[in-house]
């Protein structure tokens, strides 16, 4: 019998950030969560330094290979998330939250758009359709840290604050800026690279 293989469209906004920061993406249902961690963290620009997790109807998916998780989650509804796959918790119309570091408390709304079927094998490889606003910086402070630090280079560009910004996130840094171009080739070099899936 034939293997049955999905195609999900998902749309992905970081919360209490405006105008908004999101991307589509078009990712295998045979994914784990594992990998859609990766793959969203590559979709958006973080680094993928800090603890993240999913809530998925009233159920959480962490990571179980660390202690620190294991002794902080409730065992009857916390899951593995190297162990889960988007197809067997995700369908379409569902919203659900991916979260990431945890003491700036990145939350992201994920919403199924779309689910396809497709015949071909799994190639492992994501591909992101859309998508506006850079990321911001890792451990600017949460959406409220972030809003100060554009305030800042905006309102006072010439402060020894905005001048301290430039130099932790460089010169070049857009806030308007999505290069949807340079993050797929990313996906592109993990999915050859067999990346992301542990």
């Amino acid at each position: 019998m034939a293997k049955f293989y999905q195609l999900y469209t998902l749309r992905v906004q970081i919360r209490d950030i405006n105008p908004p920061i999101w991307r589509r993406v078009r990712v295998e249902g045979f994914e784990s969560l594992r990998k859609l961690h990766h793959i969203l963290q590559a979709a958006f620009g973080w680094t993928a330094s800090h603890l993240h997790e999913f809530e998925i109807d009233d159920k959480t998916y962490a990571m179980f290979d660390l202690d620190d998780v294991l002794d902080s989650m409730d065992p009857d509804n916390t899951f593995d998330d190297r162990k889960t796959r988007l197809q067997k918790v995700a369908y379409p119309g569902v919203s659900f939250l991916y979260k990431y570091d945890f003491g700036d408390g990145w939350e992201h709304d994920i919403v199924v758009e779309k689910i396809e079927p497709i015949e071909c094998e799994p190639d492992g490889c994501a591909h992101i359709l859309a998508g506006a606003r850079a990321c911001p910086p890792e451990d600017v402070g949460g959406p409220f840290g972030y809003q100060g630090f554009l305030d800042t280079l905006r309102e006072r560009p010439d402060s020894e604050e905005a001048k301290d910004y430039r130099r932790w996130v460089g010169e070049d840094f857009d806030a308007e800026l999505f290069d949807r171009r340079a993050a797929n080739a990313t996906l592109l070099r993990m999915a050859w690279n067999r990346w992301g899936g542990k």
